[in-house]
């Protein structure tokens, strides 16, 4: 019987997990750090709502696009169980499927996106300072919403097929283009807030078109063709889009969350959202450092899986919770000893820097808590679980409403204490239900067969 300790000193499977894992890690923390040469550019500029303004106008845009994040995740799974059998023509189609997919979307979302804007700040009655140049922000933004849309796709679609440079190579580009292009408009050329969402567009469309520039060289690795009739039948589309359902609504009640957070901070005054958003710049670059590895539970899982390889699946499970749970401990040290540091490096504003030190305390213990829920989305993803994953994010936001409720009379620390508990209902859950379907031995079920999915 095989043992986690066998399972760990596996080296072949460390090799592979890090293969994957680096380059992602490496593409991921460049996107929070984006978030963090915004503070850091913004909080520096005289007025407290101009940070504000940045924070709210991006969790509005993050709101509408990450909502979306299903097109990269959907198509992580089927790529790599399409990857697994060595089939040219499901990649294919499965790439052309998720662009699509990414073109009607930010279609609908440019068209509901101003009237949502309004409605989303009369919801949390802003300054009028912070109000006008929040919508200024978000509508310069939601120009980069195609291309964002259609970098989902591509990175979700490339992890898939076990190419973790070319999400590397187009999250890097987006993310450095941003930085430069932050420093020169807000700073060079003054343009302010609205300098920051046009750098934050153009940099967008730059990693899009790469993207798309890279897809040729990659698909050379799994001979085939696109079934273009297929295309035309209901029935080539409905797996993907019933995965992509359930992954929307689990991101719709993820990032309501997220946007609780920033109304109730508005709700609390101006150094308090924005000290919450810097402390929230700190979730962000654990999320996306931890996620490195969840992606390549996802598709080392999903490859696994197609391969009908359950020993490779424990293995690639064991290998990256370890690694994720030292990185995990390894975070909530540094906040613990750095993270007055990590406020002052993003904002001088005094009445915000003392407003984010006092809830330090909470961002240390959250990589701690966080850690297996991203290990877990990992395994469902790459598995193409996810109505599971759906049912449990629901399930959660409904199990801690209550205390959300109990907790409001503290201010911003019920706001965090709250946070803190739907982080680990969250994780909870979805490790009882991955128990059952490993004990119904549901991972290599004939559902999870998708070869009959592409035609």
């Amino acid at each position: 019987m095989p043992t986690l300790l066998t399972d760990w000193r596996h080296r072949p499977t460390h090799r592979r997990v890090w293969a994957l894992a680096a380059p992602m890690i490496l593409s991921n923390i460049s996107v929070p750090l984006v978030a963090l040469v915004d503070s850091m550019v913004i909080g520096h500029l005289p007025h407290a709502h101009q940070l504000g303004a940045v924070a709210v106008g991006a969790s509005l845009y993050t709101f509408l696009a990450w909502a979306m994040g299903f097109l990269r995740m959907g198509s992580t799974g089927f790529a790599a169980q399409a990857a697994g059998r060595n089939d040219g023509a499901a990649l294919r189609q499965i790439l052309l499927q998720g662009l699509l997919l990414a073109l009607g979307l930010a279609m609908l979302l440019g068209t509901v996106g101003i009237p949502f804007s309004h409605l989303a700040l009369e919801w949390m009655q802003p300054s009028p300072e912070l109000n006008q140049l929040t919508q200024d922000f978000f509508h310069t933004r939601l120009f980069g919403l195609p291309a964002a849309l259609a970098s989902y796709a591509l990175v979700g679609w490339f992890l898939g097929a076990q190419n973790a440079r070319a999400p590397l190579a187009i999250l890097l580009t987006t993310n450095l283009v941003n930085i430069a292009l932050n420093l020169w408009f807000v700073l060079g050329l003054d343009w302010g807030v609205v300098g920051s969402a046009r750098a934050s567009v153009i940099a967008e469309w730059t990693g899009a078109l790469l993207g798309l520039a890279m897809t040729q060289k990659a698909l050379r690795a799994y001979p085939g063709h696109i079934a273009w009739a297929a295309l035309k039948q209901w029935e080539s589309w409905r797996p993907l889009l019933a995965v992509n359902r359930d992954i929307f609504i689990r991101s719709i009640a993820l990032q309501s969350v997220f946007f609780m957070i920033t109304v109730q901070g508005a709700r609390l005054g101006d150094a308090t959202v924005a000290a919450n958003a810097l402390l929230l710049n700190g979730l962000l670059l654990t999320a996306h450092a931890l996620d490195g590895l969840a992606h390549a539970v996802e598709a080392l899982c999903g490859h696994a899986i197609g391969a009908h390889d359950r020993q490779a699946m424990r293995r690639s499970l064991v290998v990256a919770g370890g690694w994720s749970l030292i990185a995990s401990v390894g975070f909530a040290l540094l906040f613990t000893v750095c993270g007055h540091l990590f406020i002052a490096m993003q904002t001088d504003i005094p009445s915000v820097r003392e407003t984010a030190d006092i809830y330090l305390p909470y961002l240390a213990v959250l990589p701690l808590i966080a850690v297996w829920s991203y290990l877990l989305d990992g395994l469902f993803i790459g598995a193409t679980r996810a109505r599971e994953m759906r049912n449990g994010m629901l399930l959660t936001v409904v199990s801690v409403l209550p205390v959300a409720w109990a907790l409001q009379g503290l201010g911003n620390h019920g706001l965090w204490i709250t946070f803190l508990v739907f982080m680990s209902v969250r994780s909870l859950l979805l490790w009882v239900i991955a128990r059952r379907i490993n004990r119904a031995n549901g991972w290599f079920g004939p559902r999870l067969a998708p070869r009959s999915y592409w035609p």
